[in-house]
């Protein structure tokens, strides 16, 4: 063979290699873009997963709300839930004002600490000033508070909590009877692990039947101006209706506890 022929065929063998070398290449990157969009695929679905469970864990529970339903809070906030300690194993005492009105009020610190650290935390920050009585329950003689969201004009069982929730039930009562002037902790039905920053007075006598979760954690009591209350509830419920938004806008103006 010339040295001519030998020359072509040197550089027709080493063009097919470098087009073989090429269509690897071209192969290659195509395979690399189908997994990494395989990827991005995933992340996506995983993201969106991860958003439809934080955003469906805050919502009030499906059942119709029996005594306090309220929400998990919302996980933004910075907040965390008081170490029970703070509550000293003592009694508490301080002024929750509704209105203007002044509601003597004395909290256990040693029967339900975990309720009453969490709520003298909040208090001492000022959580509550500000805040609406968003439910009047007439059936059950308890007006809820505590819902930072709340705007006094919807309906019963706010979804606004401190960005933490919390459990197990405290020092609930075994036979469901809750007296005149206890202070409880608001939940979702059936979850004794979903306590927050809500709160609900008892203005008479009333039973309120337990769930599966249990009772409701008592943590305190009113010990004057228990009449504060009373008004608000003779003054009934917006609409005419026996559970919803009080007809006079309650708003918490503060709360002292020492």
């Amino acid at each position: 063979m010339s040295s001519s022929k030998r020359e072509r065929e040197y550089e027709r063998r080493r063009y097919e290699k470098w087009q073989q070398r090429q269509t690897e290449h071209k192969a290659r990157r195509r395979r690399l873009q189908i997994i990494a969009g395989a990827l991005v695929g995933v992340l996506v679905v995983a993201v969106g997963v991860a958003a439809a469970v934080t955003l469906t864990k805050d919502q009030p529970s499906g059942a119709a709300p029996t005594a306090t339903d309220s929400a998990s809070p919302a996980p933004s906030s910075t907040r965390s839930l008081p170490d029970a300690s703070i509550a000293g194993a003592r009694t508490w005492t301080g002024t929750l004002t509704l209105n203007g009105g002044a509601v003597g009020i004395e909290l256990d610190g040693a029967a339900a600490p975990q309720a009453v650290a969490n709520f003298v935390t909040l208090a001492k920050d000022g959580f509550f000033t500000g805040t609406v009585c968003h439910r009047l329950a007439l059936g059950i003689h308890v007006l809820q508070c505590g819902d930072p969201t709340a705007t006094g004009e919807t309906g019963s069982g706010g979804s606004g909590g401190p960005g933490y929730a919390w459990g197990p039930i405290e020092n609930a009562p075994a036979d469901g009877v809750y007296k005149k002037g206890t202070i409880a902790m608001a939940r979702q039905s059936n979850n004794g692990a979903s306590m927050g920053s809500q709160f609900f007075l008892v203005y008479q006598d009333t039973t309120i039947p337990a769930d599966t979760a249990g009772g409701y954690t008592i943590f305190g009591h009113i010990t004057s101006g228990l009449d504060v209350v009373q008004a608000i509830a003779d003054a009934g419920v917006k609409g005419g209706g026996t559970d919803g938004a009080p007809t006079t806008r309650v708003t918490i103006e503060g709360v002292e506890t020492q």
